[in-house]
């Protein structure tokens, strides 16, 4: 059976896929169903510490299937299909982090800024493509744009939907790696082998609660998960590994 989405999982890492290289991976209502199941089986997954989300065929995502848009009943599907919600995938506890080779434009560039990090090929290419479509901003992008690369990139961005290379992409923060696309899965799994599940976790929320929180309640809610992190099974490998120098045995708890 042909699917839209490959799912693996290898070293702590689950891979999701999006495989339509012949489309340059664009979005469809499809795959959007495909890949937020695969979210949700990853993050209940024990096994899993962190997930790669990358594209098949030398492509990230170009963006969503324009044939998506050609009658008004297909209009309708897709716009109930995202009434709603903050982003493309569902929110997970998990570190995501968006591999990109290739094209991430429009929603593609959506799917990579919504993951926790993102590494880029030398070959990658990010855009908003909005304007040039008659569109906005969406899934949030007007607001995640600013915080990660100033406001005068963002509206550059956005405003113009010229296409960047990873080495300006870099450069502004779009981006936190750019290497081959051989070292994806390495990178992913030495994150998932080297550091504390739980801890990721939690500074995730951390993170992004800290992004509406005044610097008293960001100490307030830090001192009370770091008391726990005390008493935790993680926080004790995380010294012994330290001292014995030996790799680390996380267990999440």
């Amino acid at each position: 059976m042909n699917t839209q989405t490959l799912y693996a999982v290898a070293d702590g890492v689950a891979t999701l896929t999006l495989n339509r290289p012949e489309k340059r991976n664009a979005w469809t209502l499809t795959m959007a169903q495909e890949a937020s199941h695969w979210m949700r089986e990853a993050d209940a997954d024990d096994n899993v510490r962190v997930i790669l989300l990358t594209g098949a065929g030398g492509g990230f995502c170009a963006g969503a299937d324009m044939s998506l848009l050609t009658s008004v009943i297909e209009r309708t599907q897709v716009a109930n299909e995202v009434s709603g919600r903050r982003a493309p995938l569902p929110e997970v506890s998990k570190p995501v982090i968006a591999a990109v080779d290739g094209p991430a434009v429009g929603l593609g560039l959506a799917l990579a800024l919504h993951a926790d990090l993102r590494i880029a090929t030398e070959s990658a290419r990010f855009g908003t493509a909005f304007s040039r479509r008659g569109l906005v901003a969406e899934f949030g992008l007007a607001w995640i744009l600013p915080r990660l690369v100033g406001l005068g990139h963002a509206q550059d961005l956005l405003f113009t939907a010229r296409l960047v290379d990873s080495a300006e992409a870099y450069r502004m923060g779009l981006v936190n790696r750019v290497m081959s696309a051989d070292g994806f899965h390495a990178f992913a799994a030495e994150l998932a082998a080297g550091v504390s599940p739980r801890s990721t976790r939690i500074i995730k929320t951390q993170v992004a609660a800290g992004l509406s929180q005044t610097l008293p309640e960001a100490f307030e809610m830090a001192e009370r998960e770091m008391l726990a992190s005390l008493t935790c099974e993680d926080f004790k490998e995380g010294v012994a590994h330290f001292l014995e120098k030996r790799a680390p045995k996380f267990t999440g708890r």
